[in-house]
């Protein structure tokens, strides 16, 4: 059975969550772990609102969030116990504030790393397809068995999730359920890179670490400017693309950064 990855160093960072969350600050990175390995952190409730608070009260002076799993799995998705007792009207609220606290990330203050490992299943799919960078360990697998269960997506992965991998291979998830490996979801574009087996935070980490160093603007630039252009019409898009191109060039640390590159002061390009 292959190690989870070792728990992050670092210090709390506030607000008070639910004993399923823990939070922690390495410098300017802040790391959030789903800590509910007894139910392979089934996300319930408590969680998600958890969740919304602490990107609610991120610290000014953080860059860049790792989210990552306790215990062999990253998620298993919805905990089913929260649906057992809901009407129509309530089960649209519910799926409603997961989509608020899912857009609260991919919408947010700072760009999400995810590392995933075992299982990233329904909901637990859904929360990482709403974090900007992913890195899967061998170990994670990917599924989406809300048919079998007489239920469907409700954690916004109907939208976020044709967009990575296509509706065609969504639908084959969702009617089949067949289960991804990390390969496959590798290929069909669920992860952005692999890790070893206990190796993915580190990974998140020195990936979370590279992020926290771009400019600020040009960081929120890529959340929220590069999504809605790339799903406007090509006219609509480019005039926003040169609105927040004047934006981000035109702030005092671009330029600074720009002399610095040109006076050959400026980091280089990383590859890897």
């Amino acid at each position: 059975m292959p190690k989870p990855s070792k728990k992050p160093p670092g210090k709390p960072v506030a607000p008070k969550l639910p004993a399923s969350l823990t939070a922690l600050r390495h410098g300017n990175v802040a790391i959030l772990r789903l800590s509910r390995p007894q139910k392979r952190n089934a996300l319930d409730d408590a969680t998600i609102l958890g969740i919304e608070a602490f990107f609610a009260a991120l610290p000014k002076e953080i860059r860049a969030v790792v989210l990552h799993g306790e215990g062999e799995h990253f998620s298993a998705g919805l905990d089913l116990g929260e649906l057992t007792e809901h009407d129509v009207a309530e089960g649209v609220q519910h799926s409603r504030m997961w989509h608020r606290v899912f857009d609260s990330i991919q919408f947010g203050k700072v760009p999400v790393v995810a590392v995933l490992h075992g299982a990233v299943v329904g909901g637990g799919l859904e929360l990482a397809a709403a974090c900007h960078l992913r890195v899967a360990e061998r170990s994670a697998y990917y599924a989406l068995p809300e048919g079998s269960r007489g239920i469907f997506l409700g954690g916004g992965g109907s939208v976020r999730l044709p967009r990575l991998i296509g509706v065609s291979r969504v639908m084959e998830l969702m009617l089949t359920g067949r289960t991804y490996g990390a390969d496959e979801g590798q290929t069909y574009g669920l992860s952005h890179m692999l890790a070893e087996n206990g190796a993915g935070l580190a990974k998140g980490i020195e990936l979370a670490e590279r992020v926290a160093t771009n400019a600020p603007l040009s960081n929120f630039a890529v959340m929220h400017a590069l999504p809605r252009i790339a799903e406007s019409d090509p006219a609509g898009g480019l005039m926003m693309e040169s609105l927040m191109a004047a934006v981000a060039q035109g702030s005092d640390e671009a330029k600074s950064r720009l002399k610095d590159f040109l006076e050959k002061r400026g980091k280089k390009v990383l590859r890897g």
